[in-house]
């Protein structure tokens, strides 16, 4: 999920793999897979960067708990 603020100011927290793609219009307009249009006031880059940062942190994430799992350990 990433963070992002509506036009009226409401924030939003938006699974990012519904994200078909965003263009700036000059608004940033998000279309979903399913067609739904979101808009907001972060720029398209900002929305990138984010996507990015919420992926790597969860491959990280994945990451150590497989190791952790191939050597037999537990996370807590």
């Amino acid at each position: 999920m990433i963070r992002l603020t509506r036009l009226n100011g409401h924030p939003l927290a938006l699974n990012s793999d519904l994200i078909k793609f965003v263009e700036q219009a000059p608004d940033t307009v998000i279309t979903l897979v399913s067609g739904e249009k979101i808009l907001v006031r972060e720029s398209a880059e900002e929305i990138l960067q984010r996507v990015v940062q919420f992926r790597r942190a969860v491959l990280q994430g994945t990451a150590l708990w497989s190791d952790a799992g191939m050597r037999g350990e537990e996370k807590g």
